[in-house]
């Protein structure tokens, strides 16, 4: 297993990271990927979002976000009001468990440094979390409250609002997602 340093892979530019991820074998994900899913949007946005990893139709095509939640989020993105420039959709792995299961810690660990390298280089303003499995990624362990802001570095807002899947099969949260995203407005205009 390759121990990747983030400094290195922020050397290596996006490109690198991306050529870093196509060829990481660091866990057992590699065996069944049909294709990486690295990102999508920006490279210089105001605003992250953190999913929690590939499903089935991200699988088959490489693009995050591109399903059924993927409309839930652009839906979103489109309430919050940000440009095509404005932000940028990333996972904390990079390849589709097995049966959509979540990422176990092994996985999430082998691709951490993958996920931070690419936060450093987007160099947002705010992170959006969706959902715990983003949370348990990003903030080791840390607890995050529903839509209540935190600053990490003295650089970033983080903020952690509903999986965008959690909205597909519990539509009444879409009210309670928009207040959060109401209440924090200031935060990416």
């Amino acid at each position: 297993m390759a121990i990747r340093k983030v400094s290195e892979l922020v050397e290596q530019g996006f490109e690198g990271i991306e050529k870093e991820i196509m060829e990481c074998t660091d866990c057992q994900l590699h065996e069944t990927v049909t294709n990486r899913v690295i990102s999508k949007g920006s490279r210089s946005p105001r605003v992250v979002f953190i999913g929690e990893a590939p499903g089935k139709n991200e699988d088959e095509t490489g693009i995050p976000f591109c399903g059924r939640a993927g409309k839930n989020l652009d839906e979103m993105i489109e309430y919050m009001g940000l440009s095509e420039n404005g932000y940028a959709v990333i996972n904390t792995i990079k390849c589709r468990p097995p049966k959509n299961r979540n990422p176990l810690k092994n996985e999430i660990n082998a691709c951490k440094a993958f996920l931070l390298a690419q936060i450093r280089l987007l160099d947002p303003k705010v992170i959006i979390l969706l959902g715990n499995t983003a949370e348990k990624a990003f903030c080791n362990g840390e607890k995050l409250e529903w839509g209540v802001p935190r600053i990490v570095d003295g650089k970033y807002t983080l903020l952690k609002i509903y999986h965008p899947a959690a909205l597909i099969y519990q539509r009444s949260r879409i009210e309670e997602q928009n207040a959060l995203i109401d209440s924090n407005r200031n935060l990416w205009e």
